[in-house]
């Protein structure tokens, strides 16, 4: 496990909220909603809790890996990527350009370091992470999976179909995460098609769930922590991280309106001047 200094983490989340900002301006187009309200779990997975290589192969062996299933929210991974030493930073100014690496959802044949999988297709990831889990087994490779799904997302069947498996063959290597917003493209959840109780459905499908504040850098890498000590003991694992969307910029904060809009001149003016530039812009 790496050193924890808050201060310093907090920083970093601060920094890449401005690049999400500035990137989905810039062309007028991306997600800026959801990625805002990620930032802390993207920070504590790649600053503080995943065994990763920045020297990236897609192989993986002998180190975790991370799935981005609700790959809409692009813009936080590209910058936590970037900003983690995967490829160079000032590469966010190609943001969702023709023949970018930095498409507007995640994909692989540009060659982009990070990304193992194209994602965006929502409810697919889950399968992928099994797929990859279940390959760390038979090859004896006790590293861990990692992914992150919307909340909207748990609408589409092929979620439940992968839930089941997951437990039916104790795939035990694998920690998820919802980014429990409440929010989606159409209006809230609960509007569009209620979830229901989500931990009682996880349980129920055989999953050990716990949950979490996700906009709480030291409540995400603490149970973060916690998933990790539970692994190896016949049960997936899945934590419902609740977060606020657009969280860091106060009129993006609490409306499926920023799930897809860009902020315009006057809007990042005002985005940018509630996130301290700590780390520089690219």
């Amino acid at each position: 496990m790496k050193e924890i200094n808050l201060k310093e983490l907090d920083n970093f989340s601060s920094q890449v909220r401005r690049d999400i900002v500035r990137m989905v301006h810039a062309q007028n187009s991306g997600h800026p909603g959801g990625s805002l309200g990620c930032v802390e779990f993207f920070t504590s997975i790649f600053k503080v809790v995943m065994n990763h290589n920045n020297n990236f192969s897609m192989d993986g062996k002998n180190e975790d890996l991370f799935f981005l299933s609700n790959g809409h929210i692009s813009p936080v991974l590209y910058s936590v990527l970037a900003r983690t030493g995967y490829f160079p930073i000032n590469e966010l100014n190609t943001f969702r350009k023709i023949d970018s690496r930095l498409q507007g959802h995640p994909t692989t044949h540009e060659g982009l370091p990070g990304i193992r999988v194209a994602s965006g297709s929502l409810g697919q990831g889950l399968s992928v992470a099994l797929g990859a889990a279940t390959t760390k087994k038979l090859n004896n490779d006790k590293s861990l999976i990692y992914t992150l799904h919307g909340d909207g997302e748990l609408q589409e069947g092929q979620i439940w179909e992968a839930a089941m498996y997951a437990s039916a063959k104790k795939i035990d290597n694998l920690i998820s995460t919802i980014d429990y917003n409440g929010r989606q493209i159409d209006g809230d959840v609960d509007d569009v098609l209620s979830l229901g109780n989500i931990e009682e459905k996880w349980i129920a499908f055989g999953w050990k769930t716990l949950k979490c504040d996700g906009n709480n850098l030291k409540d995400v890498i603490t149970t973060l922590q916690k998933a990790k000590s539970l692994t190896g003991k016949g049960q997936p694992i899945m934590i419902i991280m609740k977060t606020e969307m657009g969280f860091g910029v106060d009129f993006m904060m609490g409306s499926h309106k920023w799930h897809g809009v860009a902020p315009n001149n006057e809007q990042l003016e005002v985005a940018l001047n509630q996130l301290e530039e700590t780390l520089g812009d690219y």
